[in-house]
């Protein structure tokens, strides 16, 4: 199989003010970063290092850094990006129930100013909800 447009995990572990990264599955492949975003973070770095240890170009390498964090810290972690997800899902769900709410107080000749005052928006963000197609809030899902 081709390393050319392959992606690779690498595992990320705090060493004083660094993170120590390797790929488990390219033994011999070893960087650090100070962190694990950005330009010259962490995702960065193992990607120039896979670059020089396969040989090929470093823009057709895939990287997915998976920081190694202590068992109580890591639990946490994963339950605030499991509520997170949950949130981005109802928001959703408000903005589609909230721009059809508008479309309707609209359409029925509320002024989007006491359409504001009665959904709790700006007279700004009604309209912006009204003027927003129903396929589109569905799309948006």
């Amino acid at each position: 199989m081709s390393a050319v447009g392959r992606r690779y995990v690498a595992v990320a572990e705090r060493t004083g003010q660094w993170w120590a990264i390797t790929v488990p599955e390219v033994p011999g492949v070893f960087t650090q970063a100070r962190r694990l975003d950005g330009p010259s973070g962490a995702g960065a770095m193992v990607r120039d290092a896979l670059a020089l240890m396969l040989d090929i170009p470093a823009d057709q390498i895939d990287i997915e850094v998976r920081p190694q964090l202590p068992e109580d810290l890591d639990r946490v972690a994963a339950q605030v990006r499991e509520a997170r997800a949950e949130a981005d899902v109802v928001a959703a769900a408000a903005t589609r129930a909230a721009a059809d709410l508008a479309r309707r107080l609209t359409a029925a000749g509320i002024s989007v100013r006491d359409a504001g005052a009665v959904m709790g928006l700006s007279p700004q963000r009604v309209s912006q909800l009204a003027q927003r197609p129903a396929d589109e809030q569905r799309a948006a899902s």
